[in-house]
């Protein structure tokens, strides 16, 4: 085949083809012989040519018929003697004068050989053209060949691509088994008015409407404090919006350390460590610590938020899971594991979807007493417990019981972000190998001056008294649902729930509330919380008027009574027994004025404190 393309380009001599790879004509020879009849060699070749699909010459100009050779330059007579030059080449017989050694016969024979004529190479023409018109129908069968295996080719990738993982289809199921289970989430288009809260603006339906917000974790209202947008206001117009990098690179400013220092003197540690949220904060620690501490066990609340536990999965470490708030089953635990094994003991001190407050002494107390670290997080409580706002660790005397405290700034602070506290060594290790500390882009300058202007106005009288209305408010709240027969359950802490069981109808409650009553209360339902413990979560605040609050229980009355539920003060959704002593929670226990139990967590303890505040109120009003 070489030779053959050799034999074609010396031939035929065409400037086009000669700049052209060899495989490239041979891939493309079927279609550039249907162009044949443009090149005057070829015109002149295929005169030579008996096949009955060759083409006639081209009346166009000569000017027209070969560009390749006006691209070497060639003018028109150049052109026309060089066709002249090949016309005169023609066939001539040559007669062998016959001798006395040679036959008539073969003497005849003789007279009619013909001499083929040839190119200036010396070539035969009819031979040449012979292999040429061989090669193209050869290459139209590779053609034909090459077809068939792109189309064998293309059948067995359809094939093969219908095995293959189908990514949109698996998406569309999983959506729609949300959809189907009525846990699928649908947000909420909620603007709330910053200087009127509670008050907001819906816009779900694509038409403003006026509402009250029940669901905000917002607590305290400090996102529209005058101090706190005041700081924000300046930072903006003296640093800008944004941080300009990670805190190693043009990240890191005064504004940052401040923050921190002012968080360690809140929690009444060495050191603090400022972070994008405090799902990142939890998770980047616990990971850092799992990864660097050689052999370390965790031992994780059943009831831990989702960061705590991302955060210990993401170790890689052996984990112990213990019944939720109970003392008593993470020692049987810890007892199980070497006393020279390191050990994290990680658990929440105010649970945000059932309002439960952890026995944070208690469980302190075991965990040192078996050599681990306490890994506190205290997110829905910083800001609200406590003298200065410090959370329950300030509130019931034992900050010095947790190692390593955790906490956000984007609830009762009223802005975003996450942050630790512990000693300058902890804290130093897991800025320098925490990667979800080391390579984000750290707070901008807003965050950090509103933050520390929230976490000052709170830890001064100002907060006391907010800290202060706000329980009030959520007593208040609280014993007006249950006297109107709304399932709200007991807890020690700031957050209501109010009991459903269904998801379905959870969603259905939440919605009816929003649209008939102007009252924003989320639907919680499974995975947040168990299948079967679907609730609404009440929130209410201290900027929460009698008024709004006494509006807000007729509300749920109605709706509750318009879906065919029950209301009834008779059916408790408490239980009858404290989960922790066991011991029984009638009204006359609660009249008493000796504590039985001791316990932190306790909810006989918490219900009886509820009850003689109430009374000495009624006292002191009398």
């Amino acid at each position: 085949m070489l030779t053959l393309r050799r034999t074609m380009s010396t031939a035929l001599r065409c400037p086009f083809l000669s700049r052209i790879p060899v495989n490239q004509v041979k891939k493309t020879a079927s279609q550039l012989m249907s162009y044949a009849e443009r090149c005057p060699v070829m015109v002149h070749a295929m005169s030579y040519m008996n096949g009955p699909d060759m083409m006639t010459v081209t009346d166009e100009p000569l000017e027209k018929q070969c560009p390749f050779f006006a691209k070497e330059g060639l003018t028109v007579s150049d052109v026309k003697s060089h066709i002249s030059s090949l016309k005169d080449v023609a066939p001539k017989t040559e007669k062998t004068a016959p001798t006395a050694d040679m036959p008539v016969a073969k003497a005849t024979a003789a007279e009619a050989t013909v001499t083929a004529p040839k190119y200036p190479s010396g070539i035969s023409v009819e031979k040449t053209l012979e292999k040429i018109k061989l090669w193209g129908k050869g290459a139209e069968e590779e053609m034909k060949v090459k077809v068939e295996e792109e189309v064998q080719e293309k059948e067995a990738t359809e094939a093969q691509q219908s095995k293959l993982f189908d990514y949109e289809d698996f998406f569309g199921a999983q959506i729609d088994r949300k959809k189907s289970d009525h846990t699928y989430r649908v947000f909420k288009k909620v603007m709330r008015r910053g200087r009127e809260f509670p008050y907001a603006e819906d816009h779900s339906t694509g038409k403003k409407r006026d509402i009250t917000v029940w669901c905000s974790n917002d607590y305290l209202g400090m996102s529209w404090h005058p101090k706190v947008m005041n700081a924000v206001s300046e930072a903006l117009k003296n640093h800008g919006a944004g941080a300009g990098g990670t805190r190693n690179i043009s990240g890191n400013s005064p504004l940052h350390e401040g923050l921190e220092a002012e968080i360690a003197s809140l929690h009444e540690k060495e050191a603090a460590l400022v972070f994008t949220s405090c799902y990142v904060a939890n998770d980047t620690s616990l990971c850092t610590l799992g990864q660097t501490i050689p052999g370390v066990h965790m031992f994780s609340d059943a009831g831990n938020h989702a960061s705590l536990i991302q955060g210990i999965r993401n170790s890689r470490v052996p984990k112990h899971i213990f019944r939720h708030n109970d003392p008593l089953h993470l020692e049987e635990l810890l007892r199980k594991v070497d006393s020279g094994t390191p050990k994290i003991v990680v658990f929440e001190t105010v649970h945000s979807m059932t309002g439960d407050i952890s026995p944070l002494s208690e469980l302190c107390d075991v965990a040192h007493k078996y050599g681990a670290l306490t890994f506190v997080d205290e997110v829905h409580a910083v800001g609200l417990y406590g003298d200065q706002g410090a959370g329950v660790g300030q509130r019931d005397g034992c900050m010095d019981k947790i190692d390593i405290i955790s906490g956000t700034l984007g609830k009762a602070f009223g802005n975003v972000g996450g942050y630790i506290a512990s000693t300058s060594r902890t804290v130093d290790m897991i800025r320098s190998y925490g990667s979800g500390f080391i390579f984000t882009t750290s707070l901008p300058p807003t965050t950090l001056a509103g933050a520390r202007a929230s976490i000052q106005v709170l830890r001064g009288e100002e907060g006391k008294h907010l800290r202060e209305k706000h329980q009030s408010n959520v007593r208040y709240l609280r014993q007006n649902l249950i006297e109107a027969g709304i399932p709200a359950i007991h807890s020690p802490s700031h957050i209501i729930p109010i009991h459903v069981g269904d998801a379905a109808l959870c969603t259905h409650l939440s919605a009816e509330l929003m649209n008939k009553h102007d009252i924003y209360v989320q639907a919680i339902n499974y995975p947040t919380v168990a299948r079967g413990s679907e609730r609404l979560r009440v929130a209410p605040t201290p900027h929460h008027t009698k008024a709004m609050m006494d509006y807000f229980v007729s509300s749920v009355i109605r709706v509750w009574s318009d879906n065919g539920l029950e209301l009834s003060r008779e059916r408790s959704v408490c239980p009858d027994e404290c989960e922790v002593c066991n011991k029984p929670l009638g009204i006359q226990i609660l009249q008493a004025e000796e504590k039985v139990c001791g316990r932190s967590n306790c909810t006989y303890a918490s219900l009886q404190d509820i009850f003689f505040t109430d009374n000495r109120r009624a006292v002191a009003m009398a």
